[in-house]
């Protein structure tokens, strides 16, 4: 109980650490202007929560990988892990919210001892569109996993997957040796059940992070590079690709801070600014629920400990009349969501 106690210290340590670096960095070009600035110009502050279309679970911080960019910090030591109740909880709630799509997110969510039994009780409610966030390596970490393209496949499940690139050096540098192999594998698995094949409706989607300090090229022509080099060298096929920014926060600031690259990348974030894609972030139409039912605007807000500014603070509290309107808090880090063409777990937004 002691030793639990003093991880949540330290993590809630570490939040302040990283909002007081966002909010307080001391730049010699001058200080950046605040985000709630950025949007006061447009007359979009406060940002409010429109419609719930999506609820968004992490079920969990453990993971069998260790990627560098990482805004969960998750890994194979992490114990926080959503229990059957919480689970439960999030059942009832399904059963009466207005979103249509259910996104599990972890971690490696097929990690929960409880992933399966999830997964099968919230499909029977009927929902839309059923997200998986899967690392793929998951599917060849152990044989217990093996049969997951096919579970997946019975319950029609969309896959999201982390894909940093084509070529295994970039990969293996973001998320660790072994893994674009292991990813390829994966891949060629799901094919092999129909996930990803041109007409089929098993989606498989790719997520792209860039390999360093530096924002994501253009969404399309990304998407077009990885077809032709996935289906020229392994004969892969997947439906779209999703490019993402890296958010300063978690690992990868640490990783601009060590590097010193964290004031040029704060700098190349406010630049890329787009105010038209402020109206599509995520946190506007998304509703994330922690490992342990908390609720918060975004998987990102998660990890700054920032939980939502309503009196529904927790799933057993939900109301939807509580939520909906409600002021989304913002800090430098909404920037990542809003430069270029935006970035939201949908992929671009403008």
């Amino acid at each position: 109980m002691l030793k639990s106690l003093h991880k949540r210290h330290s993590e809630l340590a570490n939040s302040k650490r990283q909002l007081d670096i966002l909010s307080n960095g001391i730049f010699k070009n001058g200080d950046l202007p605040t985000f709630k600035e950025k949007i006061s110009e447009t007359n979009q502050f406060p940002l409010k929560a429109k419609k719930l279309e999506i609820l968004q679970i992490n079920v969990g911080y453990m993971c069998n990988q260790v990627c560098e960019h990482c805004h969960v910090d998750a890994g194979p030591d992490r114990k926080e892990i959503m229990s059957r109740e919480t689970m439960q909880q999030i059942l009832d709630v399904i059963k009466q919210t207005s979103a249509h799509t259910l996104d599990l997110t972890g971690g490696a969510p097929e990690m929960n001892p409880n992933f399966k039994w999830f997964v099968e009780e919230a499909n029977k409610v009927g929902v839309k569109d059923f997200i998986v966030r899967s690392n793929l390596t998951i599917i060849t970490a152990n044989k217990k996993y093996h049969d997951l393209p096919e579970f997946f496949k019975k319950h029609q499940i969309h896959i999201v997957s982390s894909m940093p690139h084509w070529t295994k050096g970039k990969t293996d540098k973001q998320r660790g040796d072994g893994v674009f192999d292991a990813s390829i594998t994966a891949l060629k698995m799901l094919n092999a059940v129909g996930y990803g094949m041109p007409n089929s409706n098993l989606k498989l989607d790719l997520v792209y992070n860039p390999t360093g300090a530096f924002l994501p090229g253009n969404q399309s022509s990304l998407e077009k590079d990885f077809k032709k080099a996935l289906n020229a060298d392994f004969n892969i096929q997947f439906h779209n690709l999703f490019a993402l920014t890296n958010l300063p926060i978690s690992r990868f600031l640490d990783y601009l801070i060590a590097s010193d690259n964290y004031e040029d990348y704060m700098y190349a974030l406010v630049e890329a600014y787009n105010p038209k894609a402020v109206s599509n972030v995520m946190c506007t139409n998304t509703l994330s629920v922690s490992w342990d039912g908390y609720l918060y605007d975004c998987d990102f807000n998660q990890m700054l400990n920032l939980p939502v500014n309503s009196k529904a603070k927790h799933i057993s509290e939900y109301n939807e009349n509580l939520l909906e309107g409600r002021d989304i808090l913002i800090s430098q880090h909404c920037y990542g969501c809003t430069a270029g063409a935006g970035s939201s777990c949908q992929g671009s937004l403008a």
